[in-house]
């Protein structure tokens, strides 16, 4: 959620406004529900929890969820830092899973075939479900009567524009008219008013290329859709601005699908461009050829990929290992025709997904995720995923990233990897530290240890960061299966201190990995070569054997032969996000020549990896058949 970002005026901004749209409402479906499920998806998803086991799991789930909710306080008005935004998330969870299920479950009318005057136990389900409705009314209302929605964290107003906007719409027929009133008048002024504001300046959220912008443009549009039909000219506006400013988010997803925010905020910006097309799609039967937006239909591939055996992501810049369920997979599974994702997404859905159930796909098997290439390079970002089997928890996994220093949550991290073996993590990536720590989005943001070039499985040269404002390409890539790379240049985020500066990974023999750096400077520099783990390490001279949960992992120096590892405890205590736990693998060289090289070969097992040794050959040759 980076705040300091390069603010520029969109045309239409400076023209005072877009383009007029006065026909963007005249397809407008008319009553409710029409955001996001309408009746014939209800329907459609209470047959599924009839026939369908694994969804009936889920509703099951839900049920048990949102019982549990019934007891809590609604939301409360309390800023954490500069935000609202646990707040808002908690009202639209709640909210969106107990309308969901009243419109399900408690609607004698919608009862699955059966009418509630004939049967005791529908009619029971349905007085117990009205408490769902009854209780996500008060939830709405609740956070209604806040003073504002903090809308100087946008995220946090445009969260509870959703939330309202949702639960206007599926329980429309529930709420009174005072209700009604007091739900659409907090929408149009703790929502769309300081929305436009923000659109009618050229603000710089609506110019953002990253997550800020499908959030903030999502949570705007179902609100206005919702209240359409009551607030017709403010509705038509917002929708006119942020047809307009999405597609600047959406070309971050050229030419193939993958996102430079990691794959955390990845799963936050296309959940909220599924809120926002489908409700386009089913309020107005239009989606403003959003769908043929280079690269798009394929970034569900980059959340597969992104992935390792162990279940954890390639968490790089401000992301957690664990991303969570992914329902908008089942959404672009039918909007693009891809069952894979479909089958991916049931395999890694969320309990208390509710749109897990209710855009839920049984299409697509694992056979169809195990047809995947193993190795996949996701060239607009930058980022390689190697592995060497789909659906084996011991499988190994690298992911390897170059990229972009100056993307947004971007840490300084170019060269960075994970790596997984046998069902553990042995390469892990910190994550993002506490967003509330002064500068955090600012000035001292490259102080703090987790975002710094020490704190990654990376280089560190003459012991400073690297260049801020620096991209690494990769320039070489094969995938194929007894020996898939990735070659990253990281020349630009070292040029201070060296000509030229490159890392290769590679997968051998679908076990052991190779990591090669190639270190090309004018005089003698200070190289560094750490990697972070949360295994017990043993260092002997050239190697170190690693231990986790009763497996292990040796690291191998090839070159320089002189080299000898170290090991040493992180520890990161308040105000920074604690650390325990977490050791740093290092090695120290002084390069002596114009060209140096470390070579490090990590194989499973405690064995010696000497007799297996790859011969070690220049990464210009990577490509070049042995012998070539």
């Amino acid at each position: 959620m980076l705040l300091c970002v390069l603010i520029c005026t969109p045309t239409w901004a400076q023209s005072g406004g877009p383009p007029a749209d006065a026909d963007v409402l005249r397809t407008l479906r008319s009553g409710h529900p029409r955001l996001l499920v309408l009746d014939e998806d209800f329907a459609r998803v209470r047959e599924l929890i009839e026939t369908n086991a694994d969804a009936r799991r889920l509703h099951e789930g839900l049920v048990k969820y949102a019982t549990r909710v019934l007891d809590d306080e609604p939301v409360v008005h309390r800023l954490i830092g500069p935000r609202l935004l646990d707040q808002s998330r908690t009202c639209l969870h709640r909210v969106s899973t107990l309308a969901a299920l009243y419109r399900l479950d408690g609607d004698p009318l919608h009862a699955t075939g059966r009418e509630a005057s004939k049967s005791d136990e529908v009619a029971s389900r349905v007085k117990g479900d009205r408490r769902f409705a009854d209780r996500a009314i008060k939830e709405m209302l609740t956070a209604a009567a806040f003073p504002d929605w903090n809308p100087r964290h946008f995220l946090d107003t445009a969260e509870m524009a959703n939330a309202l906007g949702i639960g206007y719409d599926w329980l429309y027929d529930v709420l009174s008219a005072e209700q009604r009133r007091a739900i659409r008048t907090a929408i149009v002024e703790k929502g769309l008013t300081p929305g436009l504001a923000v659109y009618r300046k050229g603000g710089w959220w609506a110019d953002a290329v990253h997550n800020w912008n499908q959030v903030c443009n999502g949570g705007m549009t179902v609100g206005a859709l919702a209240i359409a039909d009551e607030e017709r000219a403010i509705a038509a506006e917002v929708i006119g601005f942020a047809r307009r400013s999405i597609p600047r988010a959406m070309a971050t997803f050229a030419p193939d699908g993958g996102w430079p925010e990691g794959p955390g905020y990845w799963n936050y910006a296309t959940r909220y461009t599924a809120y926002y097309w489908a409700a386009l799609n089913t309020a107005l039967d239009n989606d403003f050829d959003l769908k043929s937006m280079p690269g798009f239909a394929d970034t569900g591939l980059f959340r597969i990929h992104c992935e390792g055996p162990t279940g954890l992501a390639f968490n790089y810049a401000d992301g957690g290992s664990t991303v969570g369920g992914s329902g908008q997979m089942m959404y672009f599974a039918r909007l693009f025709d891809r069952p894979v994702y479909a089958a991916y997404a049931r395999e890694h859905r969320s309990d208390t997904g509710v749109f897990d159930l209710l855009w839920y796909d049984a299409r697509g098997t694992a056979a169809d995720i195990d047809k995947l290439p193993a190795a996949a390079w996701f060239r607009g970002i930058d980022v390689a995923f190697l592995r060497s089997k789909w659906h084996d928890p011991a499988a190994t996994f690298v992911g390897f990233k170059g990229g972009d220093n100056r993307a947004n949550h971007s840490h300084l991290d170019l060269g960075t990897f994970v790596l997984d073996g046998q069902g553990e993590r042995w390469a892990v990536e910190l994550g993002a530290d506490d967003y509330n720590m002064p500068g955090y989005f600012g000035s001292q943001r490259w102080t703090y240890y987790r975002l710094r070039t020490e704190g990654q499985n990376t280089l560190v040269i003459n012991g400073e960061n690297q260049d801020p404002k620096a991209k690494a390409p990769i320039v070489a890539f094969d995938s194929s299966s007894d020996r898939s790379f990735a070659v990253a240049d990281l020349s630009a985020a070292y040029a201070k201190h060296a000509r030229r500066v490159q890392r290769g990974v590679a997968l051998l023999d679908s076990q052991a990995v190779l990591i090669q750096d190639e270190i090309d400077a004018a005089s003698p520099v200070e190289v560094a070569w750490s990697m972070h783990t949360t295994a017990a390490a043993e260092p002997d001279g050239r190697d170190v054997i690693m231990t986790l949960n009763g497996k292990t992992m040796r690291a191998r120096v090839l070159e320089p032969a002189s080299a000898a590892w170290t090991v040493e405890e992180v520890k990161l205590d308040p105000p920074l996000k604690p650390l325990r736990d977490t050791r740093k693998l290092m090695l120290g060289l002084r390069t002596e020549g114009a060209a140096s090289r470390i070579v490090v070969l990590m194989s499973p097992g405690a064995a010696s990896a000497a007799a297996d040794a790859p011969v070690v050959r220049p990464l210009a040759q990577w490509l070049q058949p042995v012998g070539g």
